[in-house]
């Protein structure tokens, strides 16, 4: 097993404070607008994206990167607030999906505009177009990596 030296175990530490300080920074921008938290955000992004803007409650876990029982938590939270709600699955009485509702898009919507003036401001601007080469290249190959496991 190879060793990481000193200067990639720094940058790994830095790598992840920066992440968390960012988030935080996303959160408070959201708690100042009014809006909900970045969790919200990720679960209405996801429904947004996916195919009739409906996942089954298990693919929404894997997408969010999180358990079902955190997911299922979550989506009980969203369903109350209207911005989703769920369907009975036709070919598993277990099984339901999350649907995004109109409201969840004017939601996400809202909480994109917001979103993404944070992502300017607190990230984007630091970086150069080279900057945005060589992480794109680098956090892409460690993707892929991670991917084929």
């Amino acid at each position: 097993m190879a060793q990481l030296d000193p200067a990639r175990n720094s940058l790994w530490r830095l790598f992840l404070t920066v992440h968390t300080r960012l988030l935080e920074r996303v959160e408070q921008d959201f708690r100042q607008a009014g809006l909900p938290t970045f969790e919200w955000y990720d679960v209405l992004v996801a429904l947004k994206q996916a195919p009739d803007r409906r996942l089954r409650l298990s693919e929404l876990a894997q997408v969010l990167l999180v358990n079902r029982t955190n997911v299922t938590r979550l989506v009980d939270r969203l369903e109350t607030a209207g911005l989703i709600r769920r369907e009975a699955c036709a070919d598993d009485r277990r099984g339901a999906f999350a649907v995004l509702t109109e409201a969840g898009l004017s939601m996400q919507q809202k909480m994109w505009t917001i979103y993404a003036r944070s992502i300017a401001r607190y990230f984007g601007r630091h970086l150069t177009e080279a900057d945005v080469a060589v992480f794109t290249q680098a956090l892409s190959a460690m993707l892929e990596t991670l991917d084929e496991r």
